[in-house]
């Protein structure tokens, strides 16, 4: 696809991205935004300390008082209380430790191969599906679907006979666009849970969120955006496709590399290790008397130790055949070598551990305030005045999401900043901590993949220009928008239908605050 041809199908979309680029290059950095955040819930708790609320706090049942942060007490409290503050924040370690044994997972080479294998596989009339579904899986280890299933969808459909672009597309659509579909738990379930326990405690201290709070809806929605993306693929993007000429260097242009003897018996015994370890999971939760189970004999209660398991269990499922791979392909020769790969993987966290550290402060700061109990009470009051139905406010929340994902990428960080804003004034109108996390999860992810301002947006127009040398953002975003606009519009309206059929959410999961 030349530029002249790529011009007139995006020129609109083009100008109206360059406006978003524009001003999603004027924010500040998001570690930089939570700081500006807590000057701010200083100035303000000291504008609004002797100010007089009628706002009753829900969990004291007097009146709001806002506490001056800037008092000689409330700063020397602060600073006394920082390091403890970071250190307790609840996303960090759950994160910390699950991407020790995804990491293991990945850089041994455990991963990549389990999904080439599932593509090696699948029948030509199923590629599409299969590469959507993979794209989704590939969640599970955080950035691979990016930097392995997006080229391999190029590389499965040009060795078919199929246009390398519209490959490309269907597993960009399945990795970014369907981000929080998955039916594989995976470090951004306890992530996302964590910033949505902390600011649904702004309204109740003993509300407590599941890490899989989300999970059927988020496993039934794989099935939907791998519907919906197969359908777009094949009925619309891909004949759209057929006039742009490959004019890719032949040389350059990567060719599928099947795994070797060695790597395929590495990756058998290193699945049915995995199975092995689940049938054991199964097996020691199974009787009555399980230890995995509270003293009810619940396994999905949140005083179950089976759910405050659910990150050490993702570190071992994934670390364990993530050695055995790695030992048994001669990546792991010595101890040294997966402490490595564990270190690698930390590595690439300091940029979150530094994000995460200013989050706390903020967070911290803006619930001891007051702040965020005043913030979501006149906002729940507003609402109501409104008197929109529970679904519509829902539905908007989705997209002014999807709205702000334009402008801010991190899934983690835009769901930290907006979170203590959501959660506690959804609270007041008797909607679920679980369902605003839900509805966040659906507007973040339809929006990632036409937005530039997506970190790895432009490796994508690089894997494309492999194939066709004219490709650009107007030419990837003309292509991914069928995509965008169809999962916000259905997704949306599948979260409203899963509601009002009344569909579990997830583990420990309602629908209406407080639960029933």
């Amino acid at each position: 696809m030349s530029n002249s041809q790529a011009t007139p199908a995006s020129g609109a979309v083009g100008k109206f991205l360059d406006i978003i680029e524009r001003l999603g290059n004027k924010l500040p950095d998001p570690a930089v935004l939570f700081l500006l955040c807590l000057f701010a819930v200083w100035i303000f708790s000291w504008l609004l300390s002797g100010v007089t609320f009628d706002a009753i706090d829900p969990r004291s049942g007097n009146p709001i008082q806002i506490v001056n942060l800037l008092q000689g007490k409330e700063l020397v409290a602060f600073l006394a209380g920082m390091v403890k503050t970071f250190t307790d924040f609840p996303p960090l370690g759950v994160v910390l430790v699950a991407m020790l044994g995804v990491g293991v997972a990945e850089h041994s080479g455990f991963i990549s191969a389990g999904l080439k294998l599932m593509l090696s596989f699948t029948p030509k009339n199923l590629l599409t599906p299969m590469i959507i579904l993979v794209g989704i899986v590939s969640h599970t280890a955080t950035d691979a679907g990016y930097v392995l299933v997006i080229p391999l969808g190029g590389v499965i459909f040009y060795a078919a006979g199929r246009h390398p672009l519209a490959g490309i597309a269907a597993a960009f659509a399945g990795v970014s666009g369907g981000f929080s579909a998955n039916f594989v738990p995976s470090a951004i379930d306890p992530l996302l849970q964590g910033f949505t326990q902390s600011a649904a405690q702004l309204i109740n201290k003993d509300v407590l969120v599941n890490p899989l709070c989300n999970f059927f809806f988020t496993s039934a929605s794989s099935l939907l955006i791998m519907g919906l993306g197969w359908f777009i693929t094949d009925r619309i993007v891909e004949p759209r496709l057929k006039s742009a000429a490959i004019d890719g260097d032949p040389n350059e242009i990567p060719k599928f590399h099947e795994l070797s003897d060695q790597e395929t018996k590495a990756f058998s015994a290193a699945f049915w290790v995995m199975v092995v370890l689940l049938a054991l999971l199964v097996f020691v939760l199974y009787p009555s008397t399980s230890p995995f189970r509270d003293d009810s004999g619940s396994l999905t209660s949140f005083t179950s130790p089976i759910m405050k398991s659910i990150v050490p269990l993702i570190f071992i499922l994934f670390f364990v055949p993530g050695l055995i791979y790695g030992t048994m392909t001669g990546r792991y020769k010595k101890t040294k070598d997966w402490v490595m790969d564990m270190g690698k993987t930390m590595s690439t966290m300091g940029y979150y551990i530094v994000m995460a550290f200013f989050c706390a402060q903020f967070v911290f700061a803006f619930g001891h305030s007051n702040l965020g109990a005043l913030l979501a009470v006149k906002g729940a009051a507003f609402l109501q005045a409104l008197n929109l139905p529970p679904q519509a406010t829902i539905v908007g929340i989705i997209f002014l999401t999807a709205l702000v994902n334009l402008l801010v990428g991190s899934a983690s960080g835009k769901w930290a900043l907006i979170a203590p804003i959501f959660v506690p004034m959804l609270m007041q109108l008797g909607i679920s901590p679980e369902l605003t996390q839900a509805a966040y999860r659906v507007g973040d992810s339809t929006t990632n993949i036409i937005t530039p301002l997506m970190p790895y947006f432009p490796l994508v127009v690089a894997f494309c220009q492999r194939y066709v040398k004219g490709t650009g953002i107007g030419t990837l975003t003309s292509i991914m928008l069928p995509y965008s606009v169809v999962f916000l519009i259905v997704w949306s309206l599948f979260l409203v239908l899963y509601w009002m059929l009344g569909i579990p959410l997830g583990f420990q999961a309602s629908y209406i605050y407080p639960a029933g």
